[in-house]
């Protein structure tokens, strides 16, 4: 990890996300890979969680809704 590479916290939206604390990366929930922000696609906005890919998220999703 570079200097000047840390952690932001994101507020996730409806089809955008608002940067709370600064920050290059985000860890996926799954995952728990980093995340650039210019990459950062797929997310919950009712679990406010980041996700590396859509197939992670889809992943999630079905963990979800087993019950």
């Amino acid at each position: 990890m570079s200097f000047n590479e840390t952690e932001a916290i994101v507020e996730y939206g409806d089809g955008a996300f608002n940067v709370v604390k600064h920050g290059t990366y985000v860890i996926c929930s799954v995952t728990k890979k980093r995340i650039p922000l210019s990459e950062l696609k797929y997310w919950s906005v009712e679990r406010q969680e980041p996700y590396l890919d859509a197939e992670t998220s889809f992943v999630k999703e079905k963990e979800i809704n087993l019950d």
